[in-house]
């Protein structure tokens, strides 16, 4: 069942820079000026301080959520992907063309670390209860796992073709999704053994409810989402739209929301019985983020340059306008607003 939606224009005409949404309003309240080729957002709650990678011109322009000034941090070469350590107030950033990850003080935004990885690193997640980085290498096929507090790295296998991983901080379970092998490989915090769990077609997108135990994976190859439980490995097929990529999960709703690039919408799976409601989106939705205190899903649409805003109770939306093409979005809890970045093209 679709959810009806009404519209709410606002928005700006800067090509380079990031949208903030007001939450509360649903209008966009601030434009800030950000570095070229804006590829990812990241939002540190506890600081109040937004990071934006811009991969031109190899830096991270980082925002203050409270005056919205930028500040421009160098940060390795091509930088790609971002992510922070709440508890110890760092950031980290992949460096694909140097096989490296810079580190940054999010106090003074320095660069305090350069650690090699293996080839091609792409994805990222931080486990901030064991102060553990995990950093999955395409090309190596391995995850370097480094110590946050003395930067040591050690390298783990795993399947083809991978970028995306998440981290269950409640287990200590890390999953990462092999693309090329179709499977999950899921790593012990505490021992980096690995297991592997198949998926279906082309696994790309992962989230993970810590309350359920539940992983679950989006297989763009063959239109599904793979339902892991953590506890014993076995698996559940649930059917999504076409090409389902990026997955997000409100633990307190236990609601899984699951972007489909090629139907335009969202699949949203009920955790507790994997049945489905199929919401319509924009043109060529990207990204996903869910603010479990308000119970609001935000999507972004490039191709109708504009965000849909779904009432998690209701699956009522409403669209807020862009007047660029998004791509990637983050969102402050605490604050209740939302941040988003212009798509780009990366050569």
């Amino acid at each position: 069942m679709l959810g009806s939606s009404s519209q709410v224009t606002a928005g700006n005409e800067e090509t380079n820079s990031v949208a903030v949404i007001d939450g509360a309003t649903n209008t966009v309240t601030a434009t800030v000026a950000a570095g070229y080729m804006p590829v990812c957002v990241v939002v540190n709650p506890v600081t109040n301080k937004v990071y934006v990678v811009n991969v031109g011109p190899d830096i991270v322009t980082v925002i203050d959520g409270v005056t919205n000034a930028p500040t421009m941090v160098k940060a390795g070469k091509k930088p790609f992907v971002l992510a922070v350590n709440q508890a110890t107030n760092k950031f980290y950033v992949t460096d694909p063309l140097r096989d490296t990850v810079t580190v940054l003080d999010g106090v003074t935004n320095t660069v305090t670390a350069t650690v090699s990885t293996g080839s091609y690193p792409l994805g990222l997640a931080v486990n901030p209860v064991t102060n553990r980085v995990y950093v999955v290498n395409r090309d190596s096929r391995s995850v370097a796992v480094i110590d946050g507090a003395t930067n040591a790295t050690v390298m783990v296998s795993i399947g083809s073709d991978a970028s995306s991983v998440e981290v269950n901080p409640v287990t200590n379970k890390i999953f990462v999704a092999n693309t090329g092998s179709d499977n999950v490989t899921v790593i012990d915090g505490a021992t980096n053994a690995t297991m592997t769990v198949n998926t279906g077609r082309n696994p790309s997108g992962l989230a993970v409810n810590p309350v359920t135990n539940k992983i679950y994976v989006a297989n763009r190859g063959s239109d599904n989402v793979t339902v892991i439980d953590g506890a014993t490995n076995a698996t559940t097929t649930v059917s999504a739209g076409h090409y389902p990529g990026p997955v997000e999960v409100n633990p307190k709703t236990n609601k899984i929301y699951v972007v489909n690039s090629g139907s335009d919408n969202v699949t949203v799976i009920d955790g507790a019985t994997n049945s489905t409601t199929t919401i319509k989106t924009g043109r060529n939705p990207g990204d996903v983020v869910v603010n479990p205190v308000t119970n609001k899903i935000y999507v972004t649409n490039t191709e109708s340059k504009n965000v849909t805003v779904i009432d998690g109770v209701t699956n009522t939306k409403v669209t807020v306008s862009t007047r660029f093409r998004p791509d990637g979005l983050a969102l402050n809890t605490l604050t209740n607003k939302i941040y988003v970045v212009k798509a780009a093209i990366v050569e």
